[in-house]
């Protein structure tokens, strides 16, 4: 079968088309055919090698697809073969025709989401989720700052907000990303290239402040982020790519806390219940995933240069 193989850790030019040996689903396994995979910028962390732990080479990259059930490993009793699923944390990379995963992280796609939106939904909409609920612990009626909306993290976090009943503020930096969150319905769409971005998020919030921040770039602007908080406000650090400066009595004269997260860190039971809310949310249509780019396999390299510049737009998937 063709799979994108890395043989060495570096950029994106170490992502290579090949022939790899079919897989074959071991117990409690089961077997995909994947449609679609979802690009996340950890797997860039990843194949970079500064992730710990690092992978052991060679291997396939990608936790996110979906597709079709092609066999069942023994043990397995809840999936069914030839049913349409998307999956989350993929045993053997979903950058790849076939796919193996364990069956606990199998889900029922519903028939009105496109495969390549189910694709979008392991990464971004369980981190959403998680930072919103898990860590947050956003409450109906709180303001929440989606600093970077229009991403595939950010429009999750948008629709995942709307949903509870909070009052959604999102940021974007292209005329592109700031429709694109309009169109969500947050309340209020902020450019956060414009230098007077932050007095306009005052006026909004009437000088109280935010309630909830969900930040994709502290590297950038958590040092802003903490004076735009309301008392007992919360910063939720889901993205940086480096050191950043902060002022501590920001903090301190707000009882605020800054908290960070990752997934590697969801315990089984809060992934349980995450993407249970997640089908659901699916079914009832408040959750529809955008898909900002589907490229072929072999372009792989190229998606990931894509998602790591600024300006995104919804999400990059790869279509084997």
């Amino acid at each position: 079968m063709k799979a994108i193989t890395v043989k060495e850790f570096g950029g994106p030019e170490v992502l290579r088309l090949e022939e790899v040996p079919d897989l074959i689903p071991g117990r409690h396994q089961v077997l995909v055919r994947v449609e679609a995979a979802g690009v996340n910028p950890v797997d860039t962390y990843i194949y970079s090698g500064n992730y710990t732990p690092k992978p052991i080479l060679p291997y396939t990259p990608g936790r996110d697809g979906a597709g079709v059930v092609a066999a069942l490993g023994l043990g397995v009793k809840k999936v069914k073969k030839d049913t349409r699923v998307y999956v989350e944390s993929a045993a053997t990379g979903t950058f790849a025709r076939f796919c193996l995963v364990d069956a606990s992280h199998v889900h029922p796609l519903p028939a009105n989401v496109t495969f390549a939106q189910g694709a979008a939904l392991g990464v971004p909409y369980a981190t959403a989720h998680q930072a919103l609920f898990g860590k947050a612990k956003a409450q109906k009626g709180e303001t929440v700052l989606v600093h970077g909306a229009s991403g595939g993290v950010g429009i999750a976090a948008v629709q995942l907000a709307l949903a509870a009943k909070l009052k959604v503020i999102g940021t974007a930096g292209s005329g592109q990303g700031l429709q694109l969150v309009k169109e969500q319905g947050a309340h209020h769409v902020l450019n956060h290239k414009d230098p007077a971005y932050l007095e306009g998020l005052k006026e909004i919030t009437g000088g109280k402040g935010v309630d909830i921040t969900l930040e994709m770039a502290a590297h950038v602007n958590l040092g802003r982020d903490l004076p735009l908080l309301a008392p007992h406000g919360r910063v939720v650090v889901i993205g940086s790519r480096g050191p950043v400066e902060i002022n501590a009595r920001d903090l301190m004269g707000r009882d605020a806390s800054i908290l960070g997260m990752t997934l590697f860190n969801v315990t089984p039971a809060e992934k349980a219940k995450i993407h249970e809310d997640l089908i659901k949310g699916l079914k009832a249509k408040t959750m529809k995933p955008v898909i900002g780019k589907e490229l072929p396999l072999d372009q792989a390299a190229e998606a990931h240069r894509l998602i790591m510049q600024s300006g995104a737009f919804g999400k990059v998937v790869l279509v084997p």
